[in-house]
């Protein structure tokens, strides 16, 4: 049976320039700046686009100054390790990728990490802990969404975080690897591992997720 396109949504999750080498002293994911055009293909599949993006403060108290200072655990019950600045509103790091839709382009949107002492990683939650909805998986079984495409940066962090919460939703997961990129080359397998066995399904083409997607 074929999925209808209604009932399919794609994700583009965090896809800013601060995980890109455009900025350098962010975090910048090797690769992180190719991955626009999948994240389009992926959308050509759907009938409906959301996105995310991480909007922090500069001064949050899980900021660090140096590189070598981060992934340090803070004690903070919302912020569970250190990091360096990124992601800033105003700033080229808080921009999506040039290939991508401006955000209200979107036909749903979320903008977390707002709040100081929050740092989530998953875009379906402002928090740690699931408590806090951004809205996006209402807005998606409103429209009668079952199935989402999955991209965006980084791979071992918000977008492995973010299906494990679609598919704790009830939604189905597929992963568009080429539309993914990891801080580390371990992290992304240990990703792909966790989110296999949370049934998650893996592309690792443009024919592999066209065959995916509706089937």
């Amino acid at each position: 049976m074929t999925l209808a396109k209604t009932a399919i949504a794609s994700f583009d999750v965090d896809a800013q320039k601060s995980f890109t080498p455009l900025c350098p002293d962010e975090l910048p994911v090797v690769g992180g700046d190719l991955i626009g055009a999948e994240l389009n293909y992926m959308a050509s599949l759907a009938g409906h686009r959301v996105g995310s993006k991480d909007a922090h403060t500069p001064h949050a108290p899980w900021v660090v100054s140096q590189h070598s200072a981060m992934l340090q655990p803070t004690g903070l019950p919302h912020a569970d390790v250190t990091w360096v600045s990124h992601c800033v509103p105003g700033t080229e790091g808080f921009t999506l990728l040039d290939e991508l839709p401006t955000p209200y382009d979107y036909d749903y949107f979320i903008w977390k990490g707002v709040e100081p002492d929050l740092h989530p990683y998953g875009a379906c939650y402002h928090d740690l802990h699931d408590k806090l909805s951004t809205g996006v998986i209402e807005y998606l079984k409103a429209r009668g969404v079952t199935r989402v495409i999955v991209g965006g940066l980084a791979l071992d962090y918000c977008v492995k975080t973010t299906a494990l919460q679609l598919l704790k939703a009830g939604l189905e997961v597929v992963l568009h690897l080429p539309a993914c990129r990891g801080i580390t080359e371990e992290g992304g397998v240990q990703a792909i591992n966790e989110l296999l066995k949370a049934g998650a399904v893996i592309s690792s083409t443009r024919e592999e997720l066209a065959a995916m997607a509706t089937r």
